[in-house]
C-alpha cells in the first residue's frame, strides 16, 4: 500500500562558534541538513531570509513546522535566533538549557559549565546505543571534544583545539607557513617533500594518532566494551585514515535535538 512520505515538522539548530548546522526532521529521523556560517553580527532579517530560502529549497513551508529546537554555545546569537524564528517561522522555539533539559546525570563539578552541544551529543549517543554502558563521543568543531558516558551519566571529557583552529594558529604565528587545505588522500603519513604536504600530513595524521591514544586511555576508565563515536566536520577525514571510530554520525547532535523534542516533550 502506497503511503504519503512523512513531512518535516521540526527545525533544528546546532549553533557552534564557527558554523550553524540546521536540520529538518520528523518523528522518525532527521531528513536533511544545511550548514551556515555563525555570524552574530548579522541582523535577524539576514538570518530569517536565509531560513526562508533554506525552507524553500527543502520544499517545506513555515506553516507546516511544529517547533524549533536549538542548542547553542554562542550566547550572543540567541536573541538574534529568537527574533528570526518569531518573524519568519512563527513557531515555538525550545532552547537546550533554558527551555529543555537533557535527561542525563551531569557529573561535571559545575554542571552549568558544560556546553549544550556536549550534553546533546552524549544524550543522542546514549539513545542510539543503549546496549553499550560505556560511550565516547568525539566531536570535531572549532574545538575537539571527547565526552564520556557511563550508563545514564555524563562523566565529563576533554577539550583541545580543532584541526582548522590549529591550522589557523600555525599560519598566524609562523609567518612563512601557508594556509593549506586538509584534504589528504594518503592512507599513511609520508615525509613531506613540500611545506603544504608536511602541514597536511602533520595535522591529519597527528590528530588521528591523538584521538586514537586518548580514546584508548579513556576507554580503560569506562565499562567495556565501550563504543567510540565520531561526529563533526572532520570526523570523516579521521575515519578514512584511522579505525578509531566504531561509527561516524555526521548528524549526531541534530538527532539528539530531534529525540529531545519527541521523547521529552511531556515537559513542554
Amino acid at each position: 500500500m502506497w503511503r504519503t512520505p512523512m513531512q518535516p515538522e521540526l527545525l533544528l539548530f546546532d549553533i557552534g562558534n564557527t558554523s550553524i548546522k540546521i536540520g529538518l526532521a520528523h518523528e522518525r529521523q532527521v531528513v536533511t541538513s544545511y550548514t551556515l556560517r555563525t555570524d552574530a553580527g548579522q541582523t535577524a532579517d539576514d538570518l530569517g531570509l536565509k531560513l526562508a530560502t533554506l525552507l524553500g529549497h527543502a520544499g517545506v513551508t513555515p506553516q507546516s513546522l511544529r517547533a524549533c529546537v536549538a542548542s547553542s554555545v554562542v550566547p550572543g546569537f540567541d536573541p538574534l535566533l529568537r527574533e528570526a524564528v518569531a518573524r519568519y517561522v512563527d513557531c515555538p522555539l525550545y532552547r537546550v538549557g533554558a527551555d529543555l533539559s537533557v535527561p542525563l546525570e551531569n557529573r561535571y563539578e559545575r554542571p552549568a559549565e558544560v556546553g549544550a552541544d556536549r550534553l546533546v551529543g552524549a544524550y543522542a549517543a546514549r539513545r542510539l546505543y543503549p546496549e553499550f554502558p560505556g560511550l565516547l563521543v568525539v566531536d570535531f568543531g572549532t574545538a575537539v571534544t571527547i565526552d564520556c558516558v557511563n550508563g545514564n551519566a555524563y562523566m565529563g571529557g576533554l577539550i583541545f583545539p580543532g584541526p582548522r583552529t590549529a591550522l589557523s594558529a600555525l599560519s598566524r604565528e609562523a609567518a612563512k607557513l601557508p594556509r593549506v587545505n586538509l584534504d589528504v588522500r594518503a592512507d599513511e603519513p609520508t615525509p613531506g617533500r613540500s611545506t603544504a604536504t608536511s602541514i597536511q600530513h602533520g595535522l591529519v595524521f597527528g590528530f588521528a594518532c591523538m584521538v586514537e591514544g586518548l580514546a584508548q586511555r579513556l576507554k580503560r576508565q569506562l565499562p567495556g566494551p565501550a563504543r567510540v563515536l565520531g561526529t563533526g566536520g572532520f570526523a570523516a577525514s579521521i575515519a578514512r585514515v584511522s579505525p578509531v571510530f566504531d561509527h561516524v554520525l555526521p548528524a549526531l547532535l541534530l538527532e539528539g535535538l530531534r529525540r529531545l523534542y519527541y521523547e521529552e516533550r511531556t515537559a513542554f
